[in-house]
């Protein structure tokens, strides 16, 4: 059984920082693809950033200059580095990985971890 758990979410000020991280435990032969995705109620979950096994990122663009996606393969953990947020940033971000366990490759989701940005 393969689990992604979040952390790092919370209450900040416009322009504050936060750090999220998500580890990858369980029968894992390897990573491919992680990721971060945001969602808010009423929503379609939405993509934030991707990093691949090799390094390549890529974000989207209301993010992009603000947010860093950085991985540790040695920990299969996977980060995403937050600065000047906004609050049109509020939402529920969620970790992704696509997961080779043996020969099989699946799509895991983390839990989702509230990202409050307020004043």
């Amino acid at each position: 059984q393969v689990q992604l758990v979040e952390s790092g979410g919370g209450l900040v000020q416009p322009g504050g920082s936060l750090r999220l991280s998500c580890a990858a435990s369980g029968s894992i032969f390897s990573i491919n693809a992680m990721g971060w995705y945001r969602q808010v109620p009423g929503n379609q979950r939405e993509l934030v950033a991707t990093i691949t096994s090799g390094g390549s990122t890529n974000y989207a663009d209301s993010v992009k200059g603000r947010f860093t996606i950085s991985r540790d393969n040695a920990k299969n953990t996977v980060y995403l580095q937050m600065n000047s947020l906004k609050p049109e940033d509020t939402a529920v971000y969620y970790c992704n990985a696509l997961i080779a366990v043996l020969s099989i490759k699946k799509n895991y989701w983390g839990q989702g971890t509230q990202v409050t940005v307020s004043s």
